[in-house]
């Protein structure tokens, strides 16, 4: 994996995936924000998460619109500058605003501008890696590009966690949302002094329109294998139940764990992330399974640590000496980053079934359908929590919530192998 000497490709997307990963840094504050300063209850926590996500549905846009419509030339970093500038403003409102003034409302409102920043940025780099990764190796399509972006995304992921720690003990919130906006501001300003043309990007084939793009798009769907393994990735997120807030407020209130402890959890699920980047990088003989096969393997892993799950909530693992926190810690940080161990070997399949042209929107539907499949898996985890009684309060019916979990994890498996496999 090499860049020509000038090549600013290498600083853009390192720093750019790096800030991705690092906004786990006032998410963290968000959750603790909401909690404690606005008093939310956890379906309310959740259905806030879920509601500032939709934005991120329409990433299919934000690819057919990269794709298609050239600002001063260019096609890639001008949406970048766009998706910043939309963060940096969202982030300091919040910051800046005044918490006596401050509503859910009002909140949700900025974080959903925020996340519409986020999806055209993410969707303008995950672009800029299939399209030029594919040109860079065409015998292994953007996998050493791919494993380049998702250690810096880990590596931000790693320092937001840990800057997290200090954060939350020493300052308050609010100013972990202006340090992040400032963080943005950076950002913005170094994307200023890039040009696309100093990127080497490989030249599009014709310039189409929006019409056009979205007609390109709709005959890449077309073909099976492609929406097959697009079916296939979302439907195994959609069918979960998620109870990420639940869960917040289940270590928070009901077992009393500390901050810092979801913190570390989060610390070491992004290290865990990282050291599996690098490991898929650097290992021929793990990249040498099929990445169907691989993405089954994690698929069954996932089920297992959620079925551990269960046994943590009953109280099994305090019985036999193992503390909550330390549980908190190791199995559910990995528990939560388990799924993310899925993209890079999915990402390789993408890559080499991709048509010439179509990188942005192909990318960028199956960014939305993932979207949409976490919204329907959050919405789902909310009719749940509703419909077994549970609350603040009230965690008694949670192992029977997180065994539903197990059997919908396991569920895609079904039809993995004449999709998947049968792709890779």
């Amino acid at each position: 994996m090499s860049w020509p000497a000038g090549n600013p490709l290498r600083p853009l997307l390192g720093f750019g995936y790096w800030v991705q990963g690092f906004q786990c840094f006032p998410w963290m504050g968000v959750s603790f924000f909401l909690k404690d300063s606005l008093n939310a209850a956890p379906s309310t926590l959740q259905l806030l998460q879920t509601l500032a996500d939709i934005p991120k549905i329409i990433k299919w846009f934000h690819g057919i619109v990269s794709d298609a419509i050239y600002i001063r030339g260019q096609h890639r970093i001008p949406y970048i500058a766009i998706g910043v500038l939309l963060q940096a403003t969202s982030w300091l409102s919040i910051g800046y605003f005044p918490s006596s003034g401050i509503s859910i409302f009002t909140i949700t409102l900025l974080l959903c501008v925020s996340n519409l920043g986020a999806s055209i940025v993410e969707v303008v780099h995950e672009a800029l890696v299939t399209e030029v990764g594919r040109q860079m190796s065409q015998s292994s399509p953007s996998t050493g590009l791919k494993s380049f972006v998702m250690v810096a995304s880990s590596v931000g992921g790693v320092f937001g966690n840990f800057l997290s720690i200090r954060g939350i003990k020493h300052y308050s919130p609010k100013r972990m949302f202006v340090a992040f906006g400032l963080l943005l501001s950076v950002q913005l300003l170094t994307t200023f002094t890039v040009h696309e043309s100093s990127l080497d990007l490989p030249k599009s084939a014709s310039d189409s329109g929006i019409q056009e793009k979205f007609f390109e798009l709709s005959i890449a769907l077309c073909e099976p294998k492609i929406l097959y393994a697009i079916a296939w990735y979302a439907t195994s997120y959609a069918i979960v139940p998620s109870f990420k807030g639940t869960m917040f407020f289940h270590q928070t209130q009901h077992l009393n764990l500390a901050p810092s402890v979801l913190v570390y959890s989060s610390l070491f699920g992004e290290a865990a992330t990282l050291l599996w980047s690098i490991t898929y990088s650097y290992n021929q003989r793990l990249q040498s399974v099929p990445p169907g096969e691989l993405i089954s393997i994690v698929q069954v892993i996932m089920a297992l640590f959620k079925f551990s799950n269960v046994l943590f909530v009953n109280g099994f693992y305090k019985k036999i000496g193992i503390e909550d926190s330390l549980y908190v810690v190791i199995f559910l940080g990995l528990s939560d980053v388990l799924s993310g161990f899925r993209w890079l070997p999915f990402s390789v399949i993408l890559a080499k079934l991709c048509p010439q042209g179509c990188e942005g929107s192909l990318m960028a539907f199956v960014m939305s359908s993932i979207e949409l499949a976490y919204f329907i898996c959050r919405t789902l985890g909310i009719a749940l929590m509703i419909l077994l009684g549970i609350s603040e309060n009230d965690f008694s019916k949670l192992p029977e919530a997180i065994l539903i979990q197990v059997i919908f994890t396991l569920l895609p498996l079904c039809w993995s192998s004449c999709i998947l496999i049968g792709v890779s």
